[in-house]
C-alpha cells in the first residue's frame, strides 16, 4: 500500500481568497494528496509586529470558503496553541499522527530562499517535502540544502490578502476575489475597515 499523501498549508489566511482556493486545488491534483490541511497561524513569526483579525473571525472565513469541499478541511492547532507559530511544531504534530505519511509543505516561493533560517531547519527538511507557491510572473525558486522541494504549476493567481484588507478599508469590492461567502461575513462583521 502507498503511504498517505497529506498537505499542510499555513498562513495567517487574513482574510482567505480565491488565490488560496487555487492553491489548494492545484496541490490537491499536481502533488496526488488524498488530504489538505489548512492551519492558520495564531501569529506569524515573519510577522511580530503585525496584529492579525481575530482568529475567530479567520476560522469563521475559512470555514466558509471550504464549505463543501472534501478533500481539505481547517486545522485549529496552532490557534489554540497561541503565541507564535512556527512550522516545524505543526510538521512534528502531523508526523506523530499520520505515522508513515508523506507530508507536503507548501509556503509561497519568497520564502524559500529563508527556509534555513526557519526553527529547526534541520528537522523541518526531515519532515515534509517542501513545495513553492509562485507568484505570476516569478521566476522559479531553488531549494537550499538540506532541503528538498518543488515549484508547484498551477492557478497562479496574483492577489494578496494585504489587497484584499486595502480594498475594504477603501471602500472597493472584493466580490471576486474571495468566495461569496466570505465576503459577505467581511461586510456583515465589519472586518478590516
Amino acid at each position: 500500500m502507498n503511504p498517505q499523501r497529506i498537505g499542510i498549508f499555513g498562513g495567517s489566511f487574513d482574510p482567505v481568497h480565491l488565490g488560496h482556493l487555487l492553491v489548494a486545488q492545484a496541490a490537491l491534483e499536481e502533488l496526488e494528496l488524498e488530504r489538505l490541511y489548512f492551519i492558520p497561524a495564531a501569529q506569524s513569526p515573519f510577522k511580530p509586529a503585525t496584529q492579525p483579525a481575530p482568529a475567530a473571525e479567520r476560522l469563521q472565513l475559512l470555514r466558509l470558503a471550504l464549505a463543501g469541499k472534501t478533500s481539505v478541511e481547517v486545522d485549529d492547532q496552532e490557534i489554540r496553541r497561541g503565541g507564535i507559530s512556527y512550522t516545524v511544531d505543526t510538521l512534528r504534530d502531523y508526523a506523530a499522527r499520520f505515522a508513515g505519511a508523506s507530508l507536503f509543505c507548501l509556503i509561497g516561493a519568497d520564502n524559500v530562499a529563508q527556509l534555513p533560517k526557519w526553527r529547526a531547519a534541520d528537522e523541518l527538511a526531515r519532515l515534509a517535502e517542501f513545495v513553492a507557491i509562485p507568484r505570476p510572473g516569478e521566476p522559479p525558486v531553488s531549494f537550499p540544502p538540506p532541503f528538498s522541494g518543488r515549484m508547484l504549476k498551477g492557478f497562479p493567481f496574483g492577489v494578496s490578502s494585504s489587497q484584499i484588507r486595502a480594498r475594504v478599508k477603501a471602500g472597493l469590492p472584493i466580490d471576486h476575489l474571495v468566495a461569496p461567502a466570505v465576503a459577505e461575513a467581511i461586510r456583515n462583521n465589519g472586518l478590516y475597515l
